[in-house]
């Protein structure tokens, strides 16, 4: 059995995994830190897991653990590896952006691997530590990384991507309180959201060396706060030669070997993915323009759940075991 231990297990993200972690069949969960709810039980927090387990948070940290997840606010990673020396037998995988972009993968002598399956999974598979994704990013690299690895991203590309409210985290705010987000759509951090450094790194990094550099500039990002609680929906569009028999071939042959994400050929909606570690795509074109719609659950496949994937990864198991999970549909 693997055992795991998680750090800010209180938090939507923490709080998920836990979801995941405790019908893991390979998994046994050893503590779960959470300062300000020590000594409470998970179920005290976290409801929904009333019934499914007895285990308690505590303010104690324990080295005998495979895996550390780090469930913790972007800048408190870093703050806590400073403030808690972690063996180096001990695998982690953090789920804030501390440690995304290469220019600050090292921390110590720990190296931390970029970890998005889909781009990176033989360095995921051999790597001790792992930086997990952000949630737009992963929504919206899932949507380009076909075209990128093609060498086809040498256009501006128009990105328009909505999120629920549960990325924003537990902490309340001005827009996230119910009174201001019912009924409302609002639009934030437009061309300067943070994920467009690490969508970058990646489009760089699998598109060929010849084709042309992406940029900031070259992607267009207006990002969405959406009037529901989980999920992404992101529509991309570009100029594109290729006809769509062409474009679906290429995305369907570019994760024939991935068990998570899908191409559609039919139109694509959020309750297809919310509470799955799936992404689906669907595309369309139109006169010159290749539109492509990219759909995931943002607690799962862009966080708790694609951490689970890539522990699995890290340990030689099956990507898929724990998260075979049924989407709420309607």
């Amino acid at each position: 059995m693997i055992k795991a231990g998680i750090i800010g297990g209180a938090g939507y993200t923490g709080g998920e995994l836990l979801r995941i972690l405790i019908n893991h069949p390979e998994v046994q969960i050893s503590f779960i830190n959470s300062n300000s709810n020590a000594g409470n039980f998970i179920a005290d927090v976290h409801t929904d897991l009333l019934g499914d387990t007895d285990l308690r948070f505590t303010s104690q940290l324990s080295q005998d653990v495979d895996v550390l997840f780090l469930c913790v606010g972007h800048g408190d990673a870093k703050k806590f590896l400073d403030a808690n020396p972690v063996n180096d037998s001990i695998k982690i995988i953090d789920l804030s952006q501390d440690f995304r972009l290469a220019a600050n993968a090292t921390f110590g002598n720990k190296k931390f691997v970029y970890g998005l399956p889909e781009l990176n999974i033989e360095s995921i598979k051999t790597s001790q530590n792992i930086a997990n994704p952000g949630c737009f990013a992963t929504c919206i690299q899932l949507g380009l990384l076909p075209l990128a690895k093609a060498g086809l991203l040498n256009t501006e590309v128009h990105i328009n991507a909505t999120t629920g409210s549960t990325g924003a985290g537990q902490g309340l705010s001005a827009t996230s309180h119910f009174s201001w987000r019912n009924n409302n759509l609002s639009i934030y951090k437009a061309f300067e959201h943070q994920h467009l450094n690490e969508i970058g790194q990646s489009l760089n990094h699998i598109q060929p060396k010849s084709a042309t550099a992406i940029s900031k500039q070259t992607l267009s990002f207006i990002p969405q706060r959406g009037d529901f609680t989980r999920g992404i929906l992101a529509t991309i569009y570009l100029e594109c030669d290729l006809t769509l028999s062409e474009a679906n071939k290429l995305f369907e042959d570019f994760y024939a070997s991935h068990p998570f994400t899908h191409v559609s050929p039919t139109n694509i909606h959020l309750k297809q993915v919310v509470n799955t570690n799936k992404g689906l795509i669907y595309l369309e074109k139109h006169g010159s323009k290749l539109l492509i719609t990219s759909v995931i659950d943002n607690l799962l496949k862009g966080a708790s759940g694609q951490a689970v994937q890539n522990m699995n990864l890290l340990f030689g198991l099956p990507q898929t075991m724990g998260l075979k999970l049924k989407a709420t549909a309607f």
